[in-house]
């Protein structure tokens, strides 16, 4: 199983284990991560979630392996296209992206959280981070585009100008970075997000839990647009790059193009 659920209380952890590819994003584990998610929502004794990539690696991304065979066929990523009808989205194509939980989800990031893999960090409402981890838009060497949430969640964390740096270059973001402007709330020891992040769970747990839930909210609801209706405009406006650049560079990762987060060569 590529995803797992292991409970402590009100505390759900939700472990993704794919590490021979470093977590990287396939249609199984998105699916399943969405279900995951969706239970945790559902269950009246679960207060709060933790997201922990198993194996040293958060999410390095939408599994471009999987991507580079989109070319030949395409209605993969048409099936998940955002409905602008206010009717239900299928999941986004890192899983649980385009949902919206009425209870809080935490990110324990070790090593990479990057391209697709930052953006399901950014969704979770915090981020406790390895100080050897770091988030980055991996994807830039590939042309494929931000499609779950990094284009609306990033400048509403650290601001337009960083966020825009961060997502037109590329680049590598350390944890260091990411705690002083704003992309991650904690960092810890190499080896502790997980058990910090849990431990900040049940702190959070503790409360009064529809007050909690209550605040958190309006915390999202101030924004001039809701975070759907800013991923239906995201979506749409990528969907011409996927198409016209980002699977011809998933092919080129295949074939050993730029691994390791290389830029020299793509």
């Amino acid at each position: 199983m590529a995803v797992r659920i292991e409970k402590n209380g009100p505390v759900t952890t939700v472990i993704h284990s794919r590490p021979e590819a470093r977590n990287a994003m396939d249609p199984a584990s998105a699916d399943a991560l969405q279900a995951a998610f969706l239970a945790f929502d559902a269950d009246p004794d679960a207060h709060v979630a933790v997201l922990w990539g198993e194996g040293g690696a958060f999410c390095a991304g939408w599994d471009l392996k999987y991507a580079s065979a989109l070319q030949a066929d395409a209605s993969q990523i048409d099936a998940l296209h955002y409905p602008v009808d206010g009717s239900p989205a299928p999941r986004g194509p890192m899983g649980p992206t385009r949902l919206d939980l009425s209870k809080p989800v935490i990110a324990a990031i070790a090593g990479p959280a990057v391209a697709g893999g930052m953006e399901v960090a950014l969704w979770c409402d915090l981020r406790v981070m390895e100080e050897d981890a770091y988030l980055g838009v991996y994807c830039r060497r590939w042309g494929v585009p931000l499609l779950d949430g990094g284009t609306v969640r990033l400048p509403r964390l650290v601001g337009q100008g960083r966020a825009l740096e961060i997502i037109m270059t590329g680049r590598k973001v350390p944890a260091d970075e990411c705690l002083r402007i704003g992309a991650c709330e904690r960092v810890v020891p190499r080896g502790e997000a997980r058990p910090a992040a849990e431990a900040l769970a049940q702190e959070i747990a503790r409360f009064p839990q529809v007050c909690m839930r209550a605040d958190r909210r309006s915390v999202y609801l101030q924004h001039d647009h809701d975070v759907r209706t800013a991923m239906i405009n995201e979506w749409y406006n990528g969907q011409p790059a996927l198409h016209g650049e980002g699977l011809a560079g998933a092919a080129r990762f295949k074939d050993g193009k730029g691994r390791h987060g290389d830029f020299s060569e793509i």
